[in-house]
């Protein structure tokens, strides 16, 4: 059987719950900011599927690409939410 002794746990100095904090909105903003971009994709593809217009898609796309960049190095999704619906637009003008 299992020793029931004594658990030892390795102590560290100092509170790292700042660090933790700081991951966790990272991870939240890439979570946000890869979302809208699968977004955009999906909307891009529709764009050149549906209503057959390829230039419009790839322009979608490298605009969708540009800014998740820009979402990742600002925090801002503002410009992400434009381009999907400037590709919803599209979309609708079929």
């Amino acid at each position: 059987m299992a020793d029931h002794a004594e658990v030892e746990y390795a102590t560290a100095d100092g509170n790292d719950y700042a660090e933790h904090e700081g991951t966790y909105a990272s991870f939240i903003r890439l979570a946000t900011v890869g979302s809208i971009l699968v977004i955009n994709i999906v909307i891009a593809l529709g764009v050149g599927g549906v209503a057959e217009h390829w230039g419009e898609a790839v322009g979608l796309l490298v605009l969708a690409l540009l800014t998740a960049i820009f979402g990742l190095a600002s925090g801002s999704n503002v410009p992400g939410i434009i381009i999907a619906l400037l590709g919803l637009l599209a979309l609708a003008m079929k």
